[in-house]
């Protein structure tokens, strides 16, 4: 929003939840129509200026958010999800509660670091803009594969990123796996490629979702031609359950002997434990093995996920 309109969106705001002014009186004050200062309330709550809570004593959300952050010390947001819904309805309803979330985490001279895929292009749709100065989006992984240069897919989630926020987009025009090891080795010795692989290093927001082999809602990297059969193989040989920005994990959250990894261009765990604000957004029960390998190799500083999904990872009620 233009400063102006933001002043007044702020100003009738105050009136309106603080004050208890009418609309009618609002806009009698403000000088202006009362359609004007609805549309001025709606702006406050899109940029973020209100944020909306409702309290119900039958809501279980904060026993589920009180018992995640002390079971796996991370700041959590659970998305009450009515369980007559589908994936893809869930996935789009913790997307724009994401969304929501991460704006006013967004400051001026931030770095932002974005690993593609279906939930993040998913909440990517959602974002409202916000005035920052300059900040930086930057591709956490690359994107091709085999059969295209992922430059399509990965560049437009991060072009929303780039527009919500007023940012400069940095992306990573490398594969998501080299065929060899010793092709990543050589690649990260390039100017070019170590000026995005800088940027990585002093990001200052990490925003992911979680990869996992046994999603019923397919993860991009599983279905979207990055993996043949082999790599399908070494995978489950080493009792891999998901990944993050395509580097992979097992159940108890180790990393170490999965040779797919050194072949991904994604930051390494321990590269990403370095980064102060470290975002996850996951929806769907069925992605709940590689939720928990997550949280157990401390990839996650804030965790956003769907109501039903929580309550299997800490194993509360009757979905336990």
């Amino acid at each position: 929003m233009p400063r102006s309109r933001h002043s007044d969106a702020l100003r009738a705001a105050q009136m309106y939840y603080l004050q208890d002014l009418t609309m009618d009186a609002i806009a009698r004050e403000l000088r202006t129509s009362r359609s004007t200062v609805s549309r001025l309330l709606s702006s406050a709550r899109d940029t973020g200026l209100v944020q909306v809570q409702i309290r119900s004593p039958l809501d279980s959300a904060p026993e589920l958010e009180r018992m995640i952050r002390e079971q796996h010390n991370v700041d959590v947001h659970v998305v009450p999800v009515l369980d007559t819904l589908n994936e893809a309805e869930t996935l789009d309803r913790v997307a724009m509660q994401a969304a929501r979330t991460i704006g006013p985490l967004v400051d001026s001279n931030a770095i932002i670091g974005i690993a593609w895929g279906a939930t993040i292009s998913a909440v990517s749709r959602h974002l409202t803009r916000k005035i920052t100065h300059d900040s930086i989006v930057v591709q956490l992984n690359g994107a091709g594969n085999m059969q295209t240069t992922g430059i399509t897919y990965a560049s437009d989630i991060m072009r929303r990123f780039g527009i919500a926020y007023g940012a400069r987009v940095e992306q990573f025009p490398v594969p998501a796996f080299f065929d060899h090891a010793s092709t990543k080795t050589a690649m990260w010795k390039e100017r070019s490629v170590r000026r995005v692989l800088d940027l990585q290093d002093r990001m200052s927001i990490a925003i992911f979702g979680v990869g996992s082999v046994d999603s019923s809602y397919p993860s991009h990297v599983y279905a979207g031609g990055y993996l043949d059969e082999n790599d399908l193989k070494l995978l489950a040989g080493s009792d891999v359950v998901g990944d993050v920005a395509t580097v992979f994990f097992r159940a108890d959250g180790s990393s170490d002997g999965i040779t797919l990894n050194e072949r991904s261009t994604g930051p390494s765990h321990e590269q990403l434990r370095q980064v102060r604000r470290r975002i996850c957004v996951v929806s769907g029960a069925s992605k709940i093995d590689g939720l928990r390998g997550a949280l157990a190799a401390r990839l996650a500083t804030d965790l956003i996920v769907d109501e039903a999904t929580a309550r299997r990872l800490v194993g509360f009620g009757d979905s336990a």
